[in-house]
């Protein structure tokens, strides 16, 4: 009777044994399926989900909407900014100031702004902007002529002249705001033949033989190379336009919309804008 209870008791610790075992197995099998499975979900979270959401990392499409005096600066910038961020395009659409916040308040999709005078900005809603815009640059007018200065045009007053063909910016386009200062400040009425509503259409007409003279940046007029000469205006420092870039509330991504207008506000970006002959905000 002893002998059996010995085996009756060894086999119980056997069993015992091979129990916990099993318990053991099954338990590393389990953690090792929650592990699994727990990898699994990152992967597909990171499938799912955007590059833009990742710190740091910037992908996606960018509209920008540009006063036409920025269309050459802000082209090289958005090509910079796109080298400097693998991912991201930069979309733009260039015109006068006043036109733009016309097309920004009606609904058209942007995301970032930039004008071409602080007057500009501020007439577009404060519900439509996310924060307070920054200034980015400065301008000043200059008189855009033939090449070679054939009239011999030597400052605003020989613009008064009924054989000159004068073209300028319109009244609500910045650069039209700031013709009216010059005028003021230098005191003398121009005449024009024509008002447009951006600075590229007046640089335009000078370059085609349309018009003998026309007022418009300083930053256009370098930008023209040999097909224009500039004329420098004496009182053209107590017109100085102020250049200020706003993000959209409404921006697709905002997060890359306020990286461009960093980028813009930069020393890389300010770079390119001195360059062109933009003064410092």
């Amino acid at each position: 009777m002893t002998q059996v209870r010995i085996c009756d008791e060894g086999r119980a610790s056997m069993i015992q044994r091979a129990i916990r075992t099993v318990a053991v197995v099954m338990t590393a099998l389990a953690l090792l399926a929650g592990t699994a499975g727990c990898a699994a979900g990152q992967d597909t979270g990171r499938d799912s989900g955007s590059a833009t959401e990742t710190p740091g990392v910037l992908h996606g499409t960018v509209t920008v909407f540009a006063a036409a005096s920025l269309q050459q600066t802000f082209t090289t910038i958005g090509h910079d900014f796109e080298r400097a961020h693998p991912g991201t395009t930069v979309r733009f659409s260039f015109a006068g100031s006043s036109d733009l916040v016309t097309q920004i308040d009606a609904g058209a999709p942007a995301d970032v702004f930039a004008a071409a005078d602080q007057a500009s900005m501020a007439k577009l809603p404060t519900d439509l902007l996310e924060g307070t815009p920054r200034a980015f640059a400065t301008n000043v007018l200059e008189i855009a002529v033939a090449p070679g200065n054939p009239l011999g045009i030597g400052g605003l007053d020989d613009l008064t002249a009924h054989d000159v063909q004068l073209v300028t910016c319109a009244a609500p386009v910045p650069c039209g705001a700031a013709t009216a200062r010059v005028e003021q400040a230098a005191g003398v009425t121009l005449h024009p033949v024509s008002e447009e509503q951006s600075v590229t259409d007046v640089l335009g007409k000078v370059e085609s033989g349309q018009a003998d003279a026309g007022l418009v940046y300083v930053t256009d007029v370098r930008g023209a190379g040999r097909e224009v000469t500039g004329v420098p205006i004496a009182a053209a420092d107590r017109a100085v336009n102020t250049y200020p870039i706003g993000v959209l509330r409404d921006a697709a991504d905002p997060a890359l919309a306020r990286a461009f207008s960093t980028y813009v506000r930069s020393a890389a970006g300010q770079r390119v804008l001195a360059d062109a002959g933009f003064g410092k905000p």
